[in-house]
Parts: structure tokens; C-alpha cells; sequence
């Protein structure tokens, strides 16, 4: 076969396509190539062709080259989305192309405020069709070969081999996409079995009723079908680009799904009411968190150089004071804005919603615990209300932000549209101060102070038991979906303390099922295997241990369990030595930026936890269970 040399449509960090966090592109399901990390915002032609697939979203884009190279770039995870938001658009579908010529702009910063991952896999969706496949990119070059992943796509069920063949030879005189379409019907459980459906680029999501009546290893088989996985409560099958449009008219055609499907809220109707809350707290913090990981750095790089000795003039103090705390101090409109944003509001109301929770007129938090300010004690029917500022709280401003939402939309059922753009942000605006200052502040923030102190005493048991037990279980939690749930805190022990022990707990629990995939990868014989073992479990030493758990570990389960093993022990270290950063949202590698005034302590936590984990799987995990 003809090996093949592209350069990378964008500028970046070239990386392996096993590393991303999207299962179907990690697992080469959509074709081979690589991925760019931290891309730049404009993608080019990298071959003279034409835009075989524009969608109008603009989040992803297919190529076809004048040799015949089917090439797919999709710009970041789940970035459909944002309907074409931060998106700029500079050819159509069907345009000629030459190389080099400019095709799309996005904003890399506003998609990852906005929560989305942008890391852009790069990938030719004929790969079949060529040997090895090399990307080039400013002196970087990943290459894939061909021969290692037909024997990985080989690995289907041979039991279901024969039934599907049988069954789609029955069709052959339809169109494919007929043929898959009435396939993926019969193996999913009929269409009573399908609450909802949709597709992005590359995928028909599904909602089912009944997972237990699919088969997905004859769903696998089917010809056209590149792969399947559930995730976020979807049933995904990969069809690819164009292809994937085709089957989802012809699975919807003549059923009451086409255009009435919202996979989204359907989704979310199928979690429990943990995953719910999880979910709920994940779409509201993690907008925030980019903001509290580079206040976090700054810390760490202040306490790092006074730790060395360095003296900081008050004028320069006061700059890098500016840089640490003012996400703090103005953490409330943070997430107000957010909250409103994730529940429909209008953004900019929460915005100044939580800004009104934190005005100078309001006697500060920190003044009131210091001792140096007293509360504005109100009398309201008969009882005295505290009013305070709610700088650093948390569940404050999330309770008020969620009510301003449902009042504003409340309010829009009969405000005449006339008067609306005055008389619904005022009426917002007012009410919610109100409640929030004498209602929803004291009582939220009564709860928030008796939540925060049963988890610091938790956190701080002695001989390290709090960070065992979380270190031990934070991984299951992880696989369970629901870890977004412990977001909301660590903002609060930042807030509050200006560290997050939390964060010192988890990393080694992270690190530690890293330590299992690699040793389930150095006693794997086969060197195919092998290798895609590694690039799975490279993710893990840089916070991301979903290719790792769910490719290698929870598979085989015992190294799974080593690794909770190797977690607990080094969150238990953790808890013992007092370790914590001064940020959150990164881990391991990178992680070490929020360590630098503790660094000895942070390699050795993550040391227990991959060599407790790497020695409890190299030497009990054995090789015929592979």
C-alpha cells in the first residue's frame, strides 16, 4: 500500500491520536492520523482538493485531495455544540481548494471558556486504503501504521461474523446506507427501543429504552459501521462524515424521531440524580475553572520565589496580589454568570447578580471573620438578618444564580415584549437582590460554612485516613461519571483557604492507574498490543485516565483495583504530610506548577502512587489474562 505525508492543516502541539480524551477518535475508529493540541484558531488546506463536507456548525470540515486522500479535521470534543458560535467560516461545501489557502477561524480561548476540549484530531477517513500515514507539523511528524490497526479492528466477535454478513446480504439490492440504517434498527431492539435520536459529524446518538437489548458486537460488524460506545447516556455508532447524514434520514424516515429529538435533555432524563447533580455542577464550574488554574499558577510561582529567598517592593506585591485574588474576590459573579448561562438566563444579569453579592457597600467576609468588620443587621418582620458580602462563597451565588434564571424566564410568559428589555432585568435584578442579600446569602452560606468544615475535618483526620479513603475511591467515582460533583469544592477550599488539599489527593490516585497500565503494558507480550496499551495509558500522567481505565484496566479489573490501591496510599500520604495545591483542574506532570513551594512532597505522593500500583499489577496481574 502507498504510504502517505500530509502537513497539519493547524498550527500547534502534535500528538499521537491515541492521547485524545474522545474514545472513537483515541481508538482509530475514524480513521488514522494524529491531533493537534492547543491549536492557533485557523485551519489550512494541506493539500490542493476539494471541501468535500462543510457542516454548518463549522466545528468540523471534510477534504478530498486530487490523489483521492479522504481527510477529516474536527476541531475540538463535542464543539457541535456551540452551533457554530466562535466559528468563522471561509469556503463552502463543494469549493476548490489550493493548498495553504485559509478555510476556517475559531476562537480557541472562547471554546474553552465556554467548556470544550480543543484539541483537533486530524484524521484520513479512507485509511484503509494506504500504509503508513504521516503528519508533519513545524519539525513534529506522527506516523501510524496500517498493518497495526487492521489487527486491532479484526478483533470483533467471530460469532457475529456470519449473522450480519447473512443479514446484510439480504439487502444487498438497497443503497448502504439503507442497509446499515434497517441493520442498526434490528441490533439496537426495534424502534420502540429508540427514545431519541440525533447525529454530529460523525456519529448517530441514540437514546435507548432498553440497553439490554442491543447487540453491539453485531453493530460493530455491520459494513459501514466503524464503531460504537455509550457515553453521556448515548448510544453512539460511528458512520463517519456524509455517510453518518444518510443513515440517520433513513433510520428516522417515516417514525415520529425525525426533527423532534433532544438528545441532550433525554440524556440527562436518563441519569440519576447524582449524574444529574454531577452534570449540573460540572456545566456551571468547569467554564470557571481555566480562570482559577491560572490564579492557582500565579500563587505557586509567588510562594516558590519567596521560598527561595526572593522580597517582593510593595508595589510589585500588590500586582501579583491582583493576579491571585481578584477571581476570589469576585468569585460569586463568576458563578452567577455561569449558572444563569447553564440554566438560560441572561449572563450578564448574573453577572451583576454576583456582583452585588460582593459590593464594597456590604461589609467584606474576610473584614467580618477577621474581626474587623460587623454584619448590617436588618430587621425584617420582627427577625434580625446579618447582611454581609459574600466574597469566596460559593453556594450562595449558584442557589441565587439558578432562581434568577427561572424568575427571568418566568417573567418573559407575560411581560408584553414592549417593555420587556426594561422591565424583565430590572424585576430580575431586584427581586433576586433581595432574596439574595436577606433569604438565600445567609441561609446558603449557614450550609456552605457546616458542608466546608465537615470536609476539612474529614480531610484532616489524623494519620492521613481522609485522603486514603478519597484517594482510594475517587477513581470509581470517575468511572461512575459523577466527579464533577467535587468541582464546586475544591472552589470552596480555594476560596476559603487559598489551597486545595483535595487536589494533592487526587493526582495520586490519577497517577497511580497510569502506574497499572503501564505494567498491564510491560507484561503484555504482543508488541502491537502492547504499544497501544502505552498510548492509552500516557494520558493518565497528564490528569486524563479515562483511556487508561476504560481501555486497559477496568477490562481485566484486577488492575483496576491495584491502581485504587496505589491511589489510596497516596492520598493517604498526602493527607498526612498536609500537601496541597495552590489551584486546581490539573494533575500529575502538569500539576507540579501548583507544587512548586512543596515539590518534594508532590513527587513523592505521586511516586507512592504509581510504584504501589505498577508493583501490585507487574507482579500479581498474569499474562494469560490478556
Amino acid at each position: 500500500m502507498k504510504d502517505i505525508r500530509l502537513d497539519s492543516p493547524l498550527a500547534g502541539q502534535l500528538i499521537l491520536l491515541s492521547e485524545v480524551s474522545d474514545p472513537a477518535f483515541a481508538g482509530g475508529a475514524m480513521g488514522r492520523g494524529a491531533a493537534v493540541r492547543e491549536p492557533e484558531g485557523k485551519l489550512y488546506a494541506p493539500f490542493d482538493g476539494e471541501v468535500s463536507v462543510l457542516f454548518p456548525t463549522l466545528h468540523a470540515i471534510g477534504l478530498h485531495s486530487d490523489d483521492g486522500i479522504d481527510l477529516l479535521v474536527h476541531v475540538g470534543f463535542d464543539t457541535v455544540k456551540l452551533n457554530g458560535e466562535h466559528f468563522t467560516g471561509h469556503v463552502a461545501q463543494g469549493d476548490k481548494v489550493r493548498k495553504g489557502q485559509l478555510l476556517l477561524e475559531f476562537d480557541p480561548a472562547a471554546i474553552k471558556a465556554a467548556g470544550y476540549d480543543t484539541t483537533t484530531p486530524v484524521v484520513v477517513t479512507n485509511a484503509a486504503d494506504y500504509g503508513r500515514i504521516t503528519v508533519a507539523l513545524a519539525g513534529q511528524e506522527v506516523s501510524s501504521d496500517n498493518a497495526a490497526a487492521a489487527e486491532e479492528s479484526g478483533s470483533a466477535a467471530e460469532d457475529k461474523v456470519a449473522l450480519v454478513a447473512e443479514a446484510q446480504a439480504a439487502l444487498s439490492d438497497l443503497p448502504l446506507e439503507k442497509q446499515v440504517a434497517q441493520l442498526i434498527e434490528r441490533f439496537v431492539g426495534g424502534m420502540d427501543n429508540v427514545r431519541s435520536a440525533e447525529h454530529c459529524a460523525t456519529r448517530l446518538r441514540l437514546i435507548l429504552n432498553d440497553k439490554s437489548k442491543v447487540d453491539e458486537k453485531a453493530i460493530e460488524n455491520i459494513d459501514g459501521v466503524k464503531g460504537q460506545f455509550y457515553a453521556a447516556a448515548q448510544y453512539q455508532i460511528i458512520l463517519g462524515t456524509g455517510f453518518v447524514d444518510k443513515v440517520y434520514d433513513e433510520f428516522v424516515a417515516g417514525t415520529n424521531l425525525a426533527g423532534a429529538s433532544n438528545n441532550k435533555a433525554e440524556a440527562y432524563a436518563q441519569m440519576t440524580l447524582v449524574q444529574k447533580i454531577s452534570r449540573t455542577l460540572g456545566d456551571v464550574f468547569v467554564p470557571i475553572i481555566p480562570v482559577l488554574v491560572a490564579t492557582g499558577l500565579f500563587m505557586g510561582l509567588r510562594g516558590a520565589a519567596q521560598s527561595l529567598g526572593v522580597e517582593f517592593s510593595p508595589n510589585l506585591l500588590t500586582m501579583s496580589q491582583i493576579l491571585t485574588d481578584t477571581a476570589f474576590a469576585f468569585l460569586p459573579a463568576l458563578v452567577c454568570w455561569s449558572t444563569m448561562k447553564r440554566f438560560g438566563g441572561t449572563p450578564v444579569i448574573g453577572i451583576v447578580l454576583g456582583l452585588m453579592l460582593v459590593a464594597p457597600q456590604l461589609p467584606n467576609a474576610y473584614a467580618i471573620a477577621g474581626g474587623t468588620a460587623q454584619p448590617i443587621d436588618m430587621d425584617i418582620l420582627g427577625f434580625t438578618v446579618p447582611v454581609v458580602g459574600y466574597q469566596g462563597s460559593v453556594l450562595p451565588a449558584l442557589i441565587l444564580g439558578i432562581f434568577a434564571a427561572k424568575l427571568q424566564a418566568w417573567l418573559k410568559t407575560f411581560v408584553p415584549d414592549v417593555i420587556d428589555l426594561i422591565v424583565t432585568p430590572f424585576l430580575t435584578l431586584f427581586i433576586s437582590m433581595l432574596l439574595g442579600l436577606l433569604v438565600v446569602g445567609p441561609i446558603m452560606h449557614t450550609i456552605e460554612l457546616g458542608i466546608f468544615g465537615a470536609v476539612q475535618a474529614f480531610l484532616t483526620l489524623p494519620f492521613g485516613i481522609g485522603g486514603f479513603v478519597v484517594g482510594g475511591l475517587q477513581q470509581v467515582i470517575v468511572v461512575f461519571g459523577v466527579h464533577h460533583v467535587f468541582n464546586a469544592l475544591e472552589v470552596q477550599l480555594l476560596a476559603s483557604t487559598g489551597v486545595d488539599p483535595f487536589n494533592a489527593i487526587i493526582t495520586g490516585a490519577i497517577i497511580a492507574q497510569g502506574g497499572a497500565a503501564v505494567a498491564v503494558a510491560a507484561k503484555t507480550k504482543n508488541r502491537k498490543k502492547r504499544a497501544l496499551y502505552i498510548s492509552s495509558a500516557v494520558p493518565a500522567f497528564l490528569g486524563i485516565t479515562e483511556p487508561a481505565i476504560f481501555g486497559i484496566n477496568l477490562r481485566f479489573m484486577k488492575p483496576f483495583i491495584y491502581g485504587l490501591v496505589g491511589g489510596a496510599f497516596a492520598g493517604g500520604t498526602a493527607s498526612f504530610l498536609g500537601l496541597a495545591g495552590t489551584g486546581m483542574g490539573i494533575t500529575v506532570l502538569p500539576g507540579t506548577l501548583l507544587y512548586l513551594n512543596q515539590l518534594p512532597a508532590y513527587i513523592l505522593v505521586n511516586a507512592i502512587g504509581f510504584i504501589i500500583a505498577f508493583a501490585l499489577t507487574y507482579t500479581l496481574f498474569k499474562p494469560e489474562e490478556d
